[in-house]
């Protein structure tokens, strides 16, 4: 009976993903089982700065209202970027200290494919560019055909290299770098509609996506493509004092 039981709780804490993004313009989380319609339980803080602070008491109110606490987690899902680069590390410390500490796999999901698979879902006709504003006149991009199939694999290129490679026939765009392809689009005399301009993606979607991922062993790795803005301060890196030679009094 004990070991019946056993796997009857081992089957249980296999269904229930506990997402977190904190990639983008948001802190979110959410519980889902597998195969559910709606995620038990979900909270998403729009925030441009602040994901470290807000998202373990974010975790804790939510993991509170789950049946059997953290022990009910069997996986955890972590956007890994493009995006960020303090958000993603804050994500992924975060999902692979809870994995450890319950034991159960982690798994990556990239931004951009979070942010393209409800248009994916929709198989609307034309390409399809996931794109995030990387500032300067660039973009985080990847490009899908119509089943989903990618075109381009993520990159960090400018608007109109984008455009260019994505070729000649009606596109859909979404992410928050979507109107800034339209407006290349609309300059070339391209047809572009902009299905979605958000900041982050839906949570539920990161879950759902992680359950349909397969576990890396090593766990999820950030996702950078392009170097960080922010370089250290030349006034920071401070040169330590030569040791001083003992005189021979000193001796």
């Amino acid at each position: 009976m004990a070991e019946v039981a056993s796997r009857v709780g081992a089957l249980s804490r296999q269904r229930c993903i506990l997402a977190i993004d904190t990639a983008l313009g948001a802190a979110s989380a959410c519980l889902l089982e597998m195969n559910a319609s709606k995620p038990l339980a979900a909270e998403s803080l729009p925030m441009q700065r602040g994901h470290a602070e807000a998202l373990i008491p974010l975790l804790d109110r939510l993991v509170a209202r789950l049946d059997g606490g953290f022990e009910a987690v069997g996986r955890v899902a972590v956007t890994i970027g493009p995006g960020s680069f303090t958000g993603i590390r804050v994500g992924v410390s975060a999902a692979r200290a809870v994995g450890l500490a319950c034991r159960v796999p982690v798994v990556g999901v990239s931004t951009l494919q979070a942010l393209a698979a409800p248009a994916i879902a929709a198989k609307a006709a034309g390409t399809l560019i996931a794109a995030i504003d990387a500032r300067h006149g660039s973009v985080y991009a990847q490009i899908f055909g119509p089943n989903g199939t990618t075109l381009m694999e993520a990159c960090h290129r400018s608007v109109a290299d984008v455009i260019e490679a994505a070729g000649p026939g009606p596109l859909r765009l979404v992410g928050s770098g979507a109107p800034m392809l339209a407006i290349e689009a609309w300059s070339r005399g391209r047809v572009a509609d902009v299905d979605s301009q958000a900041a982050a993606p839906d949570i539920a979607l990161v879950a759902r996506l992680g359950a349909l991922a397969d576990p890396d062993p090593a766990g999820p790795k950030p996702l950078y493509l392009k170097a960080p803005d922010a370089k250290p301060s030349a006034t920071l890196v401070r040169r330590l004092p030569d040791p001083i030679e003992p005189t021979p009094a000193d001796a």
